[in-house]
């Protein structure tokens, strides 16, 4: 004890020097939690990280692009349908490698993957004979003095093929766009939205699967607590060796752990219930599924009960994200082969589609029951076209 002398003398006294002792293989980190990482917005990046390596996103395109399939495209001519012209020809085998049907799958696709598809005309001796499908992250466009396109590139084989829209009777390239509030000329697809939804989703599983090359366990620490001695270096290595071969990988799952004496094993990762993981999971497919217009019940997704069943849901899917695709395709196409056909006008027919049943028996019983109208007009509300 500390005594009158010992203030005095400035707490000189022959008291033993201290000693430090090493532990040995003691290790503190301190931490805190980076930026999150986030995988490259170009659309390569995005096909690679979510068509085709995302089980949601790859059912939301082929849902969207293969319901949108099945409305047939029907070639009106002053109102009345035709079935025998050159354009009903061109819709339904566009080129020798295609048919129509594959050829609007893919446009369908490319809208909902880059927010863009491209469809080239084969002009020849002023008629238009084919039209093809271009990859859009192979076209760039070129635009004129005045920012508006006069011609695309084509990049493909290291070579680059100009495609001009001064072609005659119509442009030699057909773009559609979906919207996008910062680009003159390029849209922006569903895929982008869901961007961080499907970096989350697409985490989870990496996750799920480290956990399963992991013997399905978390990460943890052995701590030894033999007195104050520690491992030497080669009992250290020795058990870092045995851990790694014995202990990890999915076929050592659930074997028992034979620790010496000093040894305890201590868990020091979240368990995936203290990290709601499994409901983050969900809400990532949620929102992926949200961002391409699909209800997440017609995906499997628990947790959403917005609609009563499946019918609900399917008539949703088709109202508000179908019905519009499918229209603005038919009206794009219209507005660029129509100059080129005789005024031909490219129209979906919708009366075949299930889900539409009941909206377009609601139609026929309005206009029915309007006394007012001729037959003539009821004809042109409904569809069907004069009785000329």
């Amino acid at each position: 004890m500390p005594n009158i002398l010992n203030r005095l003398f400035g707490g000189r006294t022959n008291t033993p020097e201290e000693t430090k002792a090493f532990a040995g293989h003691t290790m503190l980190t301190l931490s805190q939690l980076g930026p999150a990482q986030w995988s490259g917005r170009g659309y390569a990046s995005l096909v690679n990280q979510g068509f085709m390596r995302n089980p949601v996103v790859y059912r939301c395109v082929r849902l969207i692009a293969e319901a949108a399939n099945r409305v047939p495209l029907t070639v009106k001519i002053e109102g009345q349908a035709v079935s025998e012209h050159p354009l009903v020809s061109l819709l339904a085998k566009p080129n020798g490698r295609q048919s129509g049907a594959e050829m609007l799958e893919a446009v369908y696709a490319y809208l909902q993957t880059a927010g863009n598809a491209y469809l080239q005309a084969g002009i020849v001796d002023g008629a238009v004979r084919t039209l093809f499908v271009l990859r859009p992250d192979r076209m760039s466009v070129v635009a004129g003095r005045d920012g508006w396109p006069v011609a695309y590139d084509y990049k493909a084989g290291g070579r680059a093929s100009r495609i001009s829209q001064d072609s005659h009777p119509v442009p030699g390239v057909l773009h559609m766009a979906l919207f996008h509030p910062l680009d003159d000329h390029y849209g922006m697809g569903p895929l982008e939205a869901a961007q961080t939804s499907l970096d989350i989703h697409n985490a989870s599983a990496q996750w799920n699967k480290a956990l399963l090359d992991n013997a399905a366990r978390p990460s943890g620490a052995l701590v030894y607590s033999a007195g104050t001695g520690s491992l030497t270096e080669e009992q250290f290595n020795r058990l870092k060796e045995e851990m790694e071969a014995h202990f990890a990988g999915a076929a050592n799952a659930g074997r028992p752990m034979v620790l010496d004496g000093g040894l305890d094993w201590k868990t020091i990762a979240l368990s995936p219930r203290d990290m709601d993981f499994i409901e983050a999971r969900h809400a990532a497919a949620r929102d992926i599924a949200l961002a391409f217009g699909v209800p997440p019940m017609l995906l499997g997704i628990p947790g959403d009960n917005t609609y009563a069943n499946l019918a609900e849901a399917n008539k949703a899917l088709w109202r508000q994200t179908l019905v519009p695709l499918v229209v603005r395709v038919a009206q794009e196409l219209s507005g660029w082969l129509g100059p080129a056909f005789e005024g031909a006008e490219v129209v979906p027919d919708f009366d075949g589609v299930e889900a539409l049943a009941e909206d377009r028996a609601a139609l026929w019983a309005r206009v029915g029951a309007a006394g007012f109208l001729t037959d003539d007009e009821k004809r042109e509300l409904t569809g069907i076209g004069t009785g000329a």
